[in-house]
């Protein structure tokens, strides 16, 4: 059996077959306040335990840290996140120097967009709002495309993306752009064609540090924090992702949302798709205390 990637849920590997397959994508949809990020900061611990590594974040939210990663963190595991500040320009003579050295502290939180425009979708917005985008986007190609792989050579094997808003139209979303690009360019991309997009005409001078490093991304997991417009867990199962979305095209995909019991509402999640493994039909409930979440009892 392929080696399965814990979410650091009690109570949930046991439904996945014994957890995520790395080399896939996770998603996770939910509204806001539902325990997505907790979540994921669960799942980026378990990474220390299996990898000997913590997952990163990958903050794509326009408005600051409004999930509160850092908060949880230090409460469910006393981690204190660092934010990496990889520059715009990469530094390609002493960049595996840096990477390696342990006098370095390496950050495990990275925020993809610092462009603070509240608009999110080329149909919301005018022509010079949607070219300020367009700029952000190609002014942290570089810095993200130098984080992962840093992160990937390092060891790490896991990530977490969050802040990402529901949108009408996924394909007009400036967050799915970067997405699509982070997902496809560089997670599931050859390791060697990343660092030839990173390093482009210095790849030459570094090729034999770069092949001395190589990683397999195919042990890399990806979990993804959707965020919903709808509540009820019911509405959100009757509500399929589009065909053809990236988000569609998920190994995983879990619901959370809150279901009616009695004159109560309460946590559950349903697990939609996981190929590899049977889903459970049933409804699994959760709560949230100061351990973070777990399965708890029908």
């Amino acid at each position: 059996m392929k080696h399965r990637q814990s979410t650091g849920i009690s109570g949930l590997d046991q439904y996945l077959g014994g957890g995520l397959l790395p080399g896939t994508m996770t998603v996770l949809v939910g509204s806001s306040g539902i325990g997505k990020t907790q979540f994921g900061i669960q799942y980026a611990h378990a990474g220390l335990q299996q990898e000997g590594q913590r997952g990163v974040l990958f903050d794509m939210a326009s408005r600051g840290d409004s999930q509160g990663h850092k908060e949880y963190a230090q409460r469910l595991f006393q981690w204190t996140l660092h934010e990496e500040t990889v520059q715009n320009v990469i530094d390609y003579e002493h960049f595996f120097d840096k990477i390696f050295n342990k006098k370095i502290q390496h950050g495990d939180y990275f925020r993809a967009l610092t462009y603070q425009g509240k608009r999110l979708t080329k149909r919301d917005m005018d022509f010079d709002q949607w070219n300020d985008w367009q700029a952000e986007l190609s002014k942290h190609l570089d810095a993200t495309i130098a984080y992962f792989f840093g992160y990937f050579i390092r060891g790490g094997r896991r990530f977490v993306v969050d802040g990402i808003e529901p949108v009408q139209h996924q394909g007009e979303s400036i967050q799915f752009e970067l997405l699509e690009y982070v997902y496809h360019q560089i997670i599931r991309k050859d390791a060697e064609w990343v660092a030839r997009d990173l390093f482009r005409q210095h790849f030459l001078a570094n090729e034999t540090k770069i092949r001395k490093h190589i990683y397999r991304n195919e042990e890399i997991g990806c979990l993804v924090n959707y965020t919903s417009s709808e509540t009820s867990l019911d509405a959100m199962i009757e509500k399929p992702l589009d065909e053809g979305d990236l988000l569609a095209n998920a190994n995983t995909i879990i619901y959370m949302g809150k279901i009616r019991d009695g004159n109560k509402f309460r946590r559950a999640m349903y697990i939609s798709k996981h190929r590899g493994s049977p889903c459970p039909d049933e409804i699994l409930l959760y709560e949230i205390d100061e351990h973070g979440l777990k399965i708890v009892a029908n």
